[in-house]
């Protein structure tokens, strides 16, 4: 029993002792509402959605995300835990998708992003995928790289041809383990 349903009985018994009959029959209105609201749960999708509503990603933090995302999808690839490499390419393709999603245009961006992002993604996008699929160590190396250029050609296109990305060189996270189990 929640304590608001032990503390309202109390409180209308010691009203209903102090006052007339009018206020009597207030506070029991009063009470069978707030049973009927405490018997009435909120939806979790409601109360997410409510707790979020405010909330929109910039485009640095959604590809910020998708550098890791990167650096992981390579080092599961050539370590050949094909599983990780589709988990992290599922991520990769998600992210791309919010991107597009949350930010159509970018200030300073000729071309609206749901019009850059798949024109240099989706094909080596695809053919990571083919690659992962295939357990493809040579492949996926081609694909991978053709993803990374893909990902500067459009990051000159955006005017943000400073932001090179390339092959990882270093484990991002000591704490992972990429070698397949």
């Amino acid at each position: 029993m929640s304590s608001l349903r032990r503390t309202v009985p109390v409180v209308i018994l010691l009203a209903a002792g102090c006052s007339g009959s009018a206020d009597t029959a207030r506070l029991a209105a009063l009470e069978a509402r707030v049973d009927k609201l405490e018997s009435q749960p909120v939806p979790s999708a409601v109360a997410a959605e409510a707790a979020h509503a405010g909330f929109t990603p910039g485009l640095g933090e959604i590809m910020g995300l998708n550098q890791i995302r990167h650096e992981k999808l390579w080092f599961a690839g050539i370590h050949g835990n094909w599983p990780l490499a589709s988990y992290e390419l599922d991520e990769i393709q998600e992210g791309l998708e919010d991107a597009v999603k949350y930010n159509p245009t970018h200030e300073g961006v000729p071309e609206p992003l749901t019009v850059l992002i798949p024109r240099y993604t989706s094909s080596p996008m695809q053919q990571l995928r083919q690659a992962v699929d295939a357990k493809d160590r040579a492949a996926f190396e081609k694909a991978f790289d053709a993803l990374t250029s893909g990902c500067n050609n459009c990051h000159q296109a955006a005017n943000f041809g400073f932001n090179v990305v390339k092959r990882p060189s270093t484990v991002p996270f000591s704490n992972q383990e990429y070698a397949p189990k």
